[in-house]
């Protein structure tokens, strides 16, 4: 007689508890040892408010893939550079316990340590093909840790509210903006 489901340890409800019990704290250990340890610097970037050049070769890489569709090729280093002013605007006015949240996902994201095995991207975000990124972002957004699915939509959110929130994008989307008073 096979054992049913429940009876499984590998899926079990308990089981899958402790696995993101353990992810969880690994996610925190590691971004609290960054930060502890000086890999992730919280000085600002040139140009920038919040965001920090490892944050910035990270959302280089991320912005193109998830701006795919919605801008000709020839505008994209403008649209990525706009869309990172925007979202180093929005994140300077977060209250400071959300900004501490951002910067630890940036960190773990950011630390070649962490990132080679939550992301698939073992180089340098750099080095990121398009595909790799896309498989990224897809494997985050089913995972069936929790963790990985609020880390793609916190990113997912911020990308996108920065993109949207700007004129040039309401065109694609067909938005005539917001009325005249």
């Amino acid at each position: 007689m096979s054992p049913s489901l429940s009876d499984t340890p590998a899926l079990s409800r308990r089981g899958l508890l402790k696995f993101s019990l353990g992810a969880s704290a690994f996610l925190a250990t590691a971004g609290l040892g960054a930060s502890l340890s000086g890999c992730s610097s919280s000085t600002p970037a040139s140009g920038f408010a919040i965001l920090r050049s490892g944050d910035l070769l990270f959302l280089r890489a991320v912005i193109p893939v998830m701006l795919d569709g919605a801008v000709v090729i020839e505008k994209m280093p403008a649209a990525v550079a706009d869309t990172l002013h925007c979202l180093d605007n929005g994140l300077n006015h977060l209250s400071p316990e959300m900004l501490k949240l951002t910067r630890q996902l940036f960190d773990v994201l950011g630390m070649s340590i962490t990132r080679g095995p939550l992301t698939g991207i073992w180089g340098s975000w750099e080095n990121a093909s398009a595909g790799e990124i896309r498989h990224f972002l897809d494997r985050w957004e089913n995972s069936s840790l929790s963790l990985l699915r609020m880390g793609h939509s916190s990113v997912l959110q911020m990308v996108m509210m920065a993109w949207y929130s700007r004129a040039e994008s309401w065109a694609h989307c067909g938005y005539p903006g917001p009325p005249t008073v």
